[in-house]
């Protein structure tokens, strides 16, 4: 497995059904490496927040 996305890159986030985060622009931050559940994890950060969160590249998608 390896990393879709570069750090700096800009993402959209769209949480999911039980998400709580806000969806919206992000950008990644880091990217975690992958572990024996074969996840592609990443630290992503938005403007509006003061805080990283952590997003399953599943939840990601490239912007315009």
């Amino acid at each position: 497995m390896t990393h879709k996305f570069t750090i700096g890159a800009q993402v959209y986030f769209a949480p999911g059904f039980t998400g709580v985060a806000a969806r919206g622009l992000y950008t990644v931050v880091r990217r975690l490496p992958v572990e024996n559940d074969n996840k592609v994890i990443y630290r992503i950060k938005s403007a509006a927040e003061t805080f990283e969160r952590t997003a399953e590249e599943h939840q990601l998608s490239r912007t315009q």
